[in-house]
């Protein structure tokens, strides 16, 4: 059971977050009770599972049947050398618990298919889709709707990212597209790319378990590094949609 104060080594640790007026001890007691599962352990899920374990995310659950490949370790940094050919999800909590032993740690050593990911995604507050495929991120957006449970979508391609965030009522991923994109050939990304973009993800995951700030609902917030900008784009709920309500 999680305890209903924070410790002293526990007020220590997030100090920082402690000094921000929005936070303060009853968002970080907000982050503690809360729980977020990541989809995919590999380039988008590397940075949020490492800023949500540091936050001081109370149980993080990570879904991803693969191995680490030497390959990944490019721009999955939450992985290392050593661990290559090991199951992502034991490499992922291995990093995760060398941050914060404080955190719960909840292995899904396994792709989520159409038919298992509804009883996995029960038990968490909140959704971070960190998958590489299209197929994947559509399966995540039908789920997360279909349960109402709230979701922050993240892609990346060569030089390029993308993310936005789900709340019941407002546009999701099938309002960006109605049919899954034929493949593209495999390209990239640069390696820092997933950082920029999980990072994003992880502060949205914050944001939602604090309460604080506004999220990137019916927004799709684009980031292109090669002239480094930024751009928001409005995406209007799809009125044809049956999952949007």
């Amino acid at each position: 059971m999680t305890s209903t104060i924070l410790t002293a080594e526990e007020r220590e640790r997030y100090a920082r977050h402690l000094s921000l007026e929005e936070i303060g001890p009853e968002g970080q007691m907000r982050l503690k009770r809360g729980s977020v599962l990541v989809i995919g352990a590999g380039g988008l899920g590397s940075p949020v599972l490492l800023y949500l374990a540091a936050a001081g995310v109370g149980r993080i659950g990570i879904a991803d049947g693969d191995n680490v490949d030497l390959s990944n370790l490019q721009r999955q940094v939450i992985h290392t050398t050593a661990r290559v050919a090991t199951p992502k999800t034991e490499s992922a909590r291995s990093a995760i618990l060398a941050i914060n032993p404080h955190t719960e740690v909840i292995l899904h050593p396994f792709f989520l298919t159409p038919e298992n990911i509804a009883e996995v995604i029960e038990g968490y507050d909140f959704v971070i889709d960190a998958t590489d495929n299209f197929a994947s991120k559509f399966m995540i957006n039908d789920a997360c709707v279909a349960a109402s449970k709230p979701y922050c979508h993240g892609g990346i391609w060569h030089f390029c990212g993308q993310l936005m965030t789900w709340l019941p009522g407002h546009a999701c991923y099938r309002c960006l597209f109605d049919t899954l994109p034929a493949p593209g050939p495999v390209a990239g990304p640069l390696g820092v790319i997933p950082g920029v973009i999980g990072s994003l993800q992880a502060c949205e995951a914050v944001k939602f378990l604090t309460g604080i700030g506004s999220l990137l609902t019916d927004t799709l917030l684009t980031f292109d590094a090669l002239d480094m900008t930024f751009r928001k784009i409005t995406v209007p709920v799809a009125p044809s949609h049956p999952h949007t309500a």
